[in-house]
């Protein structure tokens, strides 16, 4: 699958240099790379496939999430997509690493039709310092959006496609410019393949104390806070969004971040503001001005606007990408109903049900026709991207969880003094001030309240936090209102872990519970 021109691990300068040359993107007046990926500005989940095949039927957790596709199909369409690279002009190959941890890291070759996924790729993936002849990838990844598929004849169900191929250790993405396809399906294969290895991987961001002894791990879904609060200039970045936890400690599988970009500003997210501007920085379905800077207020082309840049632009990140086992677990959520409290203290059985959980607000644009938030739960803040059976991944956290007596608490970054479009979004200080105290042992042992719908232990002070912050209650107008909207959230989390028949009733005991 090589062209006549294959320019296989060009240095990030060259890549730029085609980039433009080839008018994939258009240059921003700080030096950043920009694209627009068209119609795709989000993930496409109807689009994903997993082939099915004896080797892995009874392993994966099929359903809405994880489709199953032949292997009759999936060899039409990758046909499809080696031919096309065949006949190209150029082709982009990179080769990394995914996984900081070299005992669980594997080894990636990607395939791109432009020169800009090549640079996305070197960027988000880890880079390998000296790349060897014999060179030999664990995982390949073809992504060709000029490859479109035919819903009638290739099993599909649009023109797009994402299709991991687990036993062949390869996947196909085509129709499709957004950067994340590539992102989240090789997330995915590592977590199909870790959990066999007794690894547990997580949807989360990292970071550490500068003195290197206190590792906080934040899971969370897009838009919920991953990028933001782990980026803290007075902590040191592992990673923000993909990582294992492994015996050594945590670790992240990526080199590099994919921010959200919409509305940031330079004085409430500083670091991200400062890597996104620097060259080489590829900024994608973000509004040009006319002299050529960013207008990050504009959601012209969708609210999911995004930036790829190597972990190094954050300038106290951890190169090596490795943690030590952690003290804190952060489950972050963005609560639409605006009923949560800020932040609540959890138990074991507790952490079990809001991991199985996964409740959030789904955010405009993360998804192709998301266009305000809308309640969901996706089990493990990542369920998407998760293909085994869900008690596989439960199963990993409460092991580890009790192996190194980690303290786990749920912050809510949503809504407060009422609903999305009533209310108001949780200021970034307050919330950074709530993970500041945890992450200061602060809160371990404070005072705390008992919320009877939420069934949760909510803290009654946080220095830097109005108590009236803390107990979402008070910051409603109408109480009967606040009441009656926070039992219908608690409702839905109710019909919502009856799907999961196999965990223990005392799990199932620790979520909310109606108010009379």
């Amino acid at each position: 699958m090589l062209s006549d021109k294959t320019y296989h691990n060009s240095p990030v300068d060259f890549l730029i240099k085609k980039s433009l040359e080839r008018k994939e993107v258009i240059q921003s007046k700080s030096g950043a790379l920009v694209t627009y990926t068209g119609k795709y500005t989000g993930r496409s989940p109807g689009d994903r496939f997993i082939v099915d095949s004896p080797l892995t039927h009874d392993k994966i957790n099929w359903g809405k999430v994880n489709v199953p596709i032949s292997k009759e199909k999936y060899n039409l369409l990758y046909q499809k997509v080696s031919n096309f690279f065949d006949a190209e002009k150029e082709v982009f190959v990179v080769d990394a690493e995914v996984g900081a941890d070299k005992k669980h890291s594997i080894n990636l070759r990607v395939y791109c039709q432009y020169a800009y996924q090549a640079i996305f790729a070197t960027h988000l993936f880890r880079r390998l310092k000296d790349i060897p002849a014999d060179f030999k990838p664990d995982l390949t990844v073809y992504c060709a959006p000029s490859v479109t598929a035919d819903p009638k004849t290739d099993g599909t169900n649009s023109e797009a496609f994402v299709i991991l191929n687990f036993d062949d250790k390869k996947i196909i993405i085509g129709a499709t410019k957004y950067l994340g396809e590539i992102k989240k399906a090789v997330f995915s294969y590592m977590n199909y393949l870790l959990p066999q290895k007794n690894v547990f991987p997580m949807h989360c961001s990292a970071n550490i104390d500068v003195e290197g002894k206190t590792t906080a791990i934040f899971f969370g879904l897009s838009g919920t806070g991953k990028t933001t609060l782990s980026a803290d200039p007075e902590r040191r970045l592992i990673g923000d969004d993909e990582h294992g936890w492994s015996e050594n400690g945590v670790f992240n599988f990526e080199g590099g971040c994919y921010a959200k970009c919409i509305n940031i500003k330079k004085e409430s997210e500083p670091q991200i503001w400062s890597a996104i501007h620097k060259k080489g920085a590829v900024v994608e379905n973000v509004v040009l001005n006319n002299d050529g800077d960013f207008d990050f207020a504009s959601d012209k082309f969708t609210e999911n606007t995004r930036a790829i840049y190597p972990l190094e632009s954050i300038d106290n990140s951890v190169p090596s990408g490795i943690g030590g086992q952690p003290k804190y677990v952060i489950f972050l959520t963005a609560d639409g109903f605006g009923v949560l409290p800020p932040v609540a203290k959890l138990d074991f059985n507790q952490s079990a049900y809001h991991f199985l959980s996964g409740y959030t607000s789904k955010l405009a644009g993360t998804e192709c026709g998301v266009k305000e938030p809308q309640p969901t739960f996706s089990a493990f803040f990542g369920e998407p991207f998760m293909p085994l059976k869900p008690m596989v991944y439960l199963n990993l956290l409460r092991d580890y969880l009790k192996k190194y007596d980690v303290k786990i608490y749920l912050v809510n970054t949503g809504w407060t003094g009422g609903a999305y479009g009533v209310g108001e979004r949780i200021s970034i200080h307050d919330t950074r001030s709530i993970i500041t105290a945890i992450l200061n042992g602060q809160l371990d042992d404070v005072a705390c309240r008992y919320d009877k719908i939420f069934n949760l232990s909510v803290p009654t002070k946080v220095t830097g936090v109005e108590d009236k912050i803390l107990d979402p209650s008070e910051s409603w107008s109408d109480k009967e209102k606040y009441i009656d909207s926070a039992n219908k959230l608690a409702q839905q989390f109710v019909n919502n872990i009856k799907k999961f028949t196999d965990v223990e009733q005392s799990i199932i005991n620790s979520g909310p519970r109606i108010s009379e």
